[in-house]
């Protein structure tokens, strides 16, 4: 249950803005995968600052240049097997953690494709 300040109405007063913190759009790289060839069709700010605007409409294999192999095979495992699956993985010399969910289609149950997120191992903080 959720807690008001004494002396607040929660009618009248609204809650202070959520802080995004470290993390988010503008950091770490996200996307969507569509189809057996994984056609990038949705990059998030991040995503384009990394692989470029242009990475945005090609398969991941084409576009996403610096992404390790052990990347890809994940994707490959979530769209054959139609679960979520992480892993570590490396991204212009870097490591990230990879994580991968299937999107299944609600009426036939087949996967789609599959959305995706990278995150630094030693994130930092912004300046």
């Amino acid at each position: 249950m959720k807690q008001f300040e004494p002396g607040t109405d929660p009618q009248v007063d609204p809650e202070p803005e959520a802080d995004p913190g470290l993390g988010g759009p503008e950091i770490n790289p996200a996307g969507f995968c569509h189809g057996q060839g994984l056609i990038v069709v949705y990059g998030n700010p991040a995503f384009k600052r990394v692989f470029g605007d242009g990475s945005v409409g090609l398969p991941a294999r084409e576009g996403m240049l610096g992404l390790s192999r052990t990347g890809f095979a994940l994707m490959d495992v979530v769209l054959l097997q139609g679960r979520p699956l992480a892993r570590w993985v490396r991204l212009a010399g870097e490591t990230w953690r990879m994580t991968a969910a299937p999107r299944i289609d609600a009426g036939t149950g087949d996967v789609y494709g599959i959305a995706f997120h990278l995150r630094p191992r030693d994130p930092q903080p912004p300046v």
